[in-house]
């Protein structure tokens, strides 16, 4: 059984750091490619980023690209999201994911078959 499972969310004032991250289990996962997702009160859930199973190519929404990264740390079964000079419109639950299959390179969001419970991220101003 697949577990994701995420850590690191709270309340932020805007311009600060805060990194997530996201421990899995029952899968191989040096064979899957992960993404962070959001979703903020009233909204759809959006793609932030990805990264494939090696961490040879990274993906990020256009909205976050220059403020978040995207990490791994296969030998910890960890995918992090580092995020940058936050601002209000960042608070939402955040979500990490796993692709449906191993060696996945190229990712959408229906790609996405294993989901955490989320961490909310809650932006100050």
């Amino acid at each position: 059984q697949v577990q994701l499972e995420e850590f690191g969310g709270g309340l932020v004032q805007a311009g600060t750091s805060l990194t997530l991250s996201c421990v899995a289990s029952g899968l191989p996962f040096s064979t899957y490619s992960m993404g962070w997702f959001r979703q903020a009160p009233g909204k759809e859930r959006e793609l932030l980023s990805t990264i494939t199973w090696s961490a040879s190519s990274t993906y990020y929404a256009d909205f976050v690209r220059g403020r978040f990264t995207i990490s791994r740390d296969n030998a910890k079964n960890t995918v992090y999201l580092q995020m940058n000079s936050l601002k209000p419109e960042d608070t939402a639950v955040y979500y990490c994911a796993a692709a449906s299959e191993p060696y996945r390179g190229s990712l959408y969001p229906p790609d996405f078959g294993n989901w955490g419970q989320g961490t909310t991220v809650t932006v100050s101003s």
